[in-house]
This record gives C-alpha cells, sequence and structure tokens, in this order.
C-alpha cells in the first residue's frame, strides 16, 4: 500500500498498491484533483 500526494499543493491523497519489485522507484502518475478540478501530477509518498 503506498499514498499518493498532489503536487498542486491541495493536500489531497490516493491510495493504491504497489509491487516493489517491478517498481522500485517512487511513483508518479497523473490523476484528477477534485480540490483544484484538474489533472496534476500525483508523487509516492513515503
Amino acid at each position: 500500500m503506498i499514498k499518493l500526494k498532489s503536487t498542486a499543493g491541495t493536500g489531497y491523497t490516493y491510495v493504491t498498491t504497489k509491487n516493489r519489485r517491478n517498481d522500485p522507484d517512487r511513483l508518479t502518475l497523473r490523476k484528477y484533483d477534485p480540490t483544484i478540478r484538474r489533472h496534476v501530477l500525483f508523487r509516492e509518498e513515503r
């Protein structure tokens, strides 16, 4: 389980799962941020 935090600074997060063997580095996904109502980059938080 990992948390994806918005890079827009809104504090919005998504929770998802990740296979550490296939993706050892930090994950970045472009997802929807409902606080600012647009798609932004979400980065893996540790």
